[in-house]
């Protein structure tokens, strides 16, 4: 058997919630360990100067160096998983190397993908858990054929017969219903929030009143649909 091996992690966030969070999930896995917080980036350079690590969990949009602008001072980053809540930055974060990008709220099947993603580069004998979920989903738009990135998509709106399927202020039109577009989602990743919306959980900025609201939109909430959302949120939080 081949003998377990624990990797070093460091969580470079401004954000106390996000420690929160990520420290829980660290401590559950059995083969991370969690060696440092810092809560900006120049903290970090300082910690990074003494110990190594081999895992950064490394929030974007920081007071004073960005995230990314951390990572060009670096000479030899460490692996890294970028966590954000804004999606615009994605592209851009790819060109530093990065393994994976997580949008907070981050769920735990998510955290625990992002990590066998990096065990995969850790070890390439590593075996991935094979129920991993769907990353696109297929439509027709015009007639065509097209794969969505779950990732990008925003929320869905039922529009009589069809749907619109929102990435930002883009929306592509497609002719099927709420609950066939539903069965094709990733329970984990979208919920239906109203009997006319379903939402990206990671897209999700507040929820009160009744509403939650992503990218300055707001979206009303269900009654029948409210107990969930908030378990979900009293979870992630």
């Amino acid at each position: 058997m081949t003998e377990a091996h624990t990797y070093k992690c460091l969580i470079v966030d401004d954000e106390p919630a996000a420690h929160y969070v990520l420290m829980n999930y660290i401590e559950k896995h059995p083969d991370l360990l969690l060696s440092g917080q810092c809560y900006h980036a120049i903290e970090a350079l300082s910690f990074l100067r003494d110990q190594e690590i081999d895992l950064l969990f490394l929030d974007i949009n920081m007071p004073e160096l960005s995230g990314l602008e951390f990572l060009k001072l670096l000479p030899n980053p460490p692996k890294t998983i970028l966590t954000t809540a804004y999606s615009e930055y994605a592209l851009e974060s790819y060109e530093f190397g990065v393994i994976d990008y997580l949008l907070k709220p981050i769920s735990s099947l998510r955290f625990i993908k992002s990590v066998e993603r990096f065990l995969s580069y850790q070890n390439p004998s590593f075996k991935q858990n094979p129920l991993t979920e769907p990353t696109h989903l297929k439509i027709k738009v015009n007639g065509k054929d097209e794969d969505i990135r779950l990732d990008e998509i925003s929320y869905i709106q039922s529009y009589g017969n069809f749907i619109k399927i929102f990435m930002g202020r883009k929306f592509h039109l497609v002719s099927m219903t709420t609950q066939e577009v539903l069965k094709n989602l990733p329970s984990s990743q979208f919920l239906r929030i109203h009997k006319s919306y379903i939402v990206s959980l990671q897209k999700i900025e507040r929820f009160e009143n009744n509403e939650i609201s992503m990218d300055d939109i707001k979206l009303p909430v269900g009654i029948t649909f409210k107990q969930k959302l908030q378990d979900f949120i009293n979870t992630a939080m």
